[in-house]
C-alpha cells in the first residue's frame, strides 16, 4: 500500500519532467543545434560537468584528495527531482564514466528511482555527485541494476579533511554520495532508491542499444559531445593530483 501512494505522489513529477522534454534545445560540441531527447542529452552531458567543477571548487566541502585516489567511477545525476508529502519520492537521469586503461570511459546514461518513507513535505531539485570506490564499488555500477543501500555500501561522503581523519568511509562503503540542494530538503536519503540503465538516452545517444557495462568498460562506441562531460572529470582528478603532489613537498 505504501508503494502504491508513493507512486501516485512520484507520478506529477516524472510526467512534468518527461513532458518538458519535446522543448529542449541545445548545441553539441561540434556547434550543431539539436532538439527534444537529444538537446536533453546534451544538456545533461554538459550540466553534469557543471556540477561536477562546482563541487570540487566549494571551499571546504570539495571532494577529497584520498576519496578521489581511490574512484573506479563517477557518476552524476543533474538536477535530481525529490519531493512529497509523508512520503518522498525520489527520480533523476544520470551520466557515468569509469577508469579504463586507455583514460576515462565513454558516457554510460542511468536512471535512479526510488520512495522514503519520512515526514517530508516539499519538493527539491538536487544535484547528486556518486563516487564508486575500488573494484568492489566498480562491480555495482557494471550490473544491470541494483538498490544503494541494499547490495551496495553507500553513504554520504566526507569532505575537506574528514577523509585524512577517519577511513572508515573506505573500510565500509563501495559508494560516496555528495549533494548540492537547491529546494526545500536538507540533505538526501537515498535508501533503496534503485540504479539502472537509460536505454532510451543510450541508444538516442549511441545510435543503437549499447550495454553499460560495455561502454564503462572502454569496449562501446564513441561520441564527439562526450567530452562536454569528460573533459570536467579529467579537470577534476587531474587537478586533484596536482594539489595532492603539491602538499607532500
Amino acid at each position: 500500500m505504501k508503494h502504491l501512494i508513493a507512486a501516485l505522489i512520484a507520478a506529477p513529477l516524472l510526467i512534468l519532467m518527461g513532458g518538458c522534454s519535446q522543448h529542449h534545445v541545445a548545441t553539441t560540441a561540434g556547434g550543431k543545434t539539436v532538439y527534444g531527447e537529444q538537446a536533453q542529452i546534451i544538456e545533461r552531458l554538459r550540466n553534469a560537468g557543471d556540477d561536477l567543477k562546482q563541487l570540487m571548487n566549494a571551499p571546504d566541502n570539495a571532494i577529497p584528495q584520498d576519496v578521489l585516489s581511490d574512484a573506479k567511477c563517477i557518476a552524476v545525476v543533474p538536477d535530481m527531482v525529490k519531493g512529497g508529502f509523508v512520503f518522498g519520492a525520489n527520480h533523476g537521469r544520470g551520466v557515468a564514466t569509469c577508469r579504463t586503461g586507455n583514460g576515462w570511459s565513454q558516457p554510460a546514461f542511468f536512471a535512479i528511482t526510488g520512495g522514503t518513507w519520512g515526514a517530508q513535505i516539499g519538493l527539491e531539485s538536487v544535484d547528486l555527485v556518486m563516487v564508486f570506490l575500488g573494484d568492489a564499488g566498480m562491480q555495482q555500477l557494471l550490473s544491470s541494476q541494483f538498490k544503494l543501500g541494499a547490495e551496495a555500501g553507500v553513504a554520504g561522503g566526507p569532505v575537506g579533511r574528514e577523509a585524512q581523519a577517519s577511513t572508515d568511509w573506505k573500510l565500509k562503503n563501495k559508494i560516496l554520495v555528495y549533494s548540492r540542494t537547491k529546494g526545500l530538503f536538507a540533505g538526501i536519503d537515498l535508501s533503496g532508491a534503485a540504479v539502472k540503465p537509460d536505454d532510451d538516452s543510450t541508444r538516442a545517444y549511441y545510435g543503437k542499444p549499447v550495454s553499460s557495462h560495455e561502454t564503462l568498460l572502454g569496449q562501446g562506441p564513441r561520441n564527439e559531445n562526450s567530452n562536454l562531460f569528460l573533459s570536467d572529470v579529467r579537470e577534476a582528478f587531474r587537478e586533484s593530483r596536482a594539489k595532492e603532489a603539491s602538499n607532500t613537498k
